[in-house]
């Protein structure tokens, strides 16, 4: 039976032993190894926070940035749709302006040509009444005489034309 604990006591001291060497050895490598790599892992996850933190920060601002260029391009396009409505304005006043003098100028002209016609038409309308009337009245009239007629005769087309 001795020889038996002896066996047991050597089997004990080798197995505490190799326990000893492995977790010199081998353990102490492992544990430090996964250690390292918990950390770095922990570390990665940190740093990938802190990316993601700093991504959402910059959408933020960058959506801030794009949101103020919109509202100045809006801006920018209102006035300058609001300078072309005041140029249309502008222009279309003027061509006003410009036609209404047109047509005002061309009626003080026609009016002018209608009245050196009608004075036209009254100096030959004059002339063929007297010479009417000298052929009627079988002599010559004097230009006097004329002056009266021709006097008479307008007051009367005249007042025909006031009423017609």
């Amino acid at each position: 039976m001795l020889d038996f604990s002896v066996t047991f006591a050597i089997t004990i001291i080798n197995i505490i032993i190799l326990c000893i060497i492995l977790r010199a050895i081998l353990f102490k490598p492992v544990t430090k190894f996964m250690a390292d790599r918990t950390r770095r892992v922990q570390d990665s996850i940190e740093q990938s926070e802190k990316d993601k933190a700093q991504a959402n920060a910059l959408l933020i601002q960058y959506t801030a940035q794009l949101k103020t260029v919109e509202n100045e391009a809006e801006a920018i396009i209102r006035t300058a749709r609001e300078h072309a409505e005041a140029e249309a304005e502008k222009i279309i006043a003027e061509s006003r302006a410009s036609a209404e003098e047109a047509v005002s100028n061309i009626k003080k002209q026609l009016e002018m040509e209608h009245k050196a016609a009608l004075a036209l038409f009254r100096q030959e309308a004059a002339t063929l009444v007297t010479a009417a009337a000298g052929q009627l009245l079988g002599r010559e009239i004097k230009d006097e005489d004329n002056s009266q007629y021709a006097a008479m005769l307008l007051s009367e087309t005249t007042q025909q034309a006031g009423k017609g």
